[in-house]
């Protein structure tokens, strides 16, 4: 019998839920382009700003490595303090309201004369904190928003977008400083500027946060599972090996990953805008094959997308071993770019394929503990090698081989044992690459990425996720 009553307001509150859905996601778009542009005036400086100070070796190593440990660490707590706030939206933008505020700290270490150093370090650990608590808790939220088969182009497009303004605004920040010139007190001024534009830009960023639905959202006071029940599923499950693959993975490329800049800067004597523009290649090829990226993810499934872009990054730090010419290493950084879209859009979404929304947040908090310990152990190792290396002329050959070794191994013990969770089209590996590749713009960066071929209208039996393979459920 039908009932009237029943049915139409179950569908007016579905279609009000979709339209709220719709709306949201257009506000994280601007959300996340309003917390890019403030990562590229703000933390792209962090490091500019301890050498403003006079920090040295020492200190510029814990200010690249303990703040990000420390947030990774905490992030266990997530769970706990979505039952404090009472939900992930208000957690969400607590939290980043406070890491907006971090600015404030960090501009008035400068009038603290010898304790100058000590306060930037503690300011900018509560600034990671901050930032650290909000991203689980976001995920976990975002990944209720965005269906299932749409997460590789929503985000992808998100990406790029993210992207450009990152780039736009570290672009602006040096020229701000430059501006500003040398001198103590109107280089200063500079990072005032530069820090200030990048807490205004966070506080608008949230602003659209709390424009954002958020779904039903079971709240519970304590892990849906313990840390060490966590630990003792890892080769058990799929997202646990990929947990796994994500730490050594990480490790192999912290080894190397800080010093790319010190190889430049130091031993190839490469002035700042050479750096510039070697490191900004490889955030321009990003941004504008990430969404290509997901698109492939979307149509022939994460895993794979994972899997290819996990067997060619390996071999990028040995690229840098053969020739220290500008026009070379620019190339490196093309396919550099290219190859790392592919894994960072494939991860991103793999923590979502591979976990259930009321386990989310515990999930994603254990993986990043994991992932950021092991990227500090990756980068403090990776800094004994550099300083005792005695084979090669520069200290950071060693460095870039055995970062190399660490990521084939990765790929070799871990990714290929990985499961996709959706029923997807298949595809071969070389015929992938080969789509991936030939979809690349041929008239330069100024033109948009061709787009895949549209993807026909999937199946009702394509959106239900394989029997089995989603973790912790």
């Amino acid at each position: 019998m039908n009932n009237p009553g029943g049915m139409p307001e179950q569908g007016q509150q579905q279609e009000k839920e979709a339209i709220l859905t719709r709306k949201s996601l257009s506000h994280s778009i601007k959300d996340g382009a309003c917390y890019s542009l403030m990562v590229g005036f703000g933390e792209s400086f962090f490091s500019a700003y301890a050498v403003f100070l006079r920090a040295n070796t020492l200190v510029l190593g814990a200010l690249g490595t303990v703040p990000t440990a420390l947030r990774s660490i905490l992030q266990i707590y997530s769970e706990r303090l979505i039952a404090v706030f009472g939900s992930r939206k208000r957690a969400v933008t607590t939290f980043a309201f406070l890491e907006a505020l971090m600015y404030l700290p960090i501009l008035l270490a400068y009038f603290v004369s010898d304790f100058s150093i000590p306060a930037l370090l503690i300011a900018v650990c509560s600034y990671w904190v901050f930032s650290g608590l909000v991203s689980p808790i976001w995920s976990s939220w975002m990944g209720d928003l965005v269906s299932v088969n749409e997460r590789g182009s929503y985000f992808g497009r998100r990406n790029k977008i993210n992207g450009i303004a990152t780039l736009a605004s570290m672009i602006a920040g040096g020229f701000i400083l430059r501006w500003f010139g040398r001198g103590s007190t109107d280089e200063y001024l500079g990072f005032v500027l530069i820090f200030s534009l990048a807490l205004v830009c966070r506080i608008i960023s949230v602003s659209y946060l709390m424009r954002q639905y958020e779904p039903a959202y079971n709240v519970t006071s304590a892990p849906a599972f313990s840390f060490r029940s966590f630990l003792a599923e890892l080769p058990r499950r799929n997202f646990g090996r990929f947990t796994i693959f994500s730490s050594v993975m990480n490790f192999g490329v912290f080894i190397s990953g800080p010093f790319y800049a010190a190889y430049m800067l130091y031993d190839l004597h490469f002035g700042y805008l050479t750096y510039t523009i070697i490191s900004a290649v490889t955030v321009l090829v990003k941004v504008f094959s990430m969404p290509v990226w997901g698109r492939a993810a979307d149509r022939y499934g994460t895993r794979k997308v994972l899997v290819l872009s996990s067997f060619l990054i390996p071999s990028i730090p040995l690229l840098w071993l053969f020739s220290s010419d500008v026009g070379y290493l620019i190339a490196i950084q093309l396919i550099g770019g290219l190859f790392w879209a592919g894994y960072e859009i494939a991860s991103f979404n793999f923590l979502f394929d591979s976990t259930s929304p009321k386990k989310r947040v515990t999930c994603l908090s254990y993986y990043n503990v994991l992932v950021g310990l092991a990227a500090l152990m990756g980068g403090l190792i990776g800094g004994l090698i550099a300083r005792h290396n005695a084979l090669f002329w520069s200290s950071y050959f060693l460095v870039f081989i055995i970062s190399s070794v660490v990521r084939f191994l990765a790929a070799f013990l871990f990714v290929t044992s990985l499961k996709e969770v959706r029923a997807v089209e298949h595809i071969p590996y070389r015929k992938l690459f080969y789509t991936i590749v030939t979809t690349m713009p041929s008239m330069g960066i100024v033109y948009k990425l061709v787009a895949l071929r549209k993807r026909k209208k999937g199946k009702a039996d394509e959106e239900k996720k394989v029997a089995g393979f989603n973790e912790f459920d």
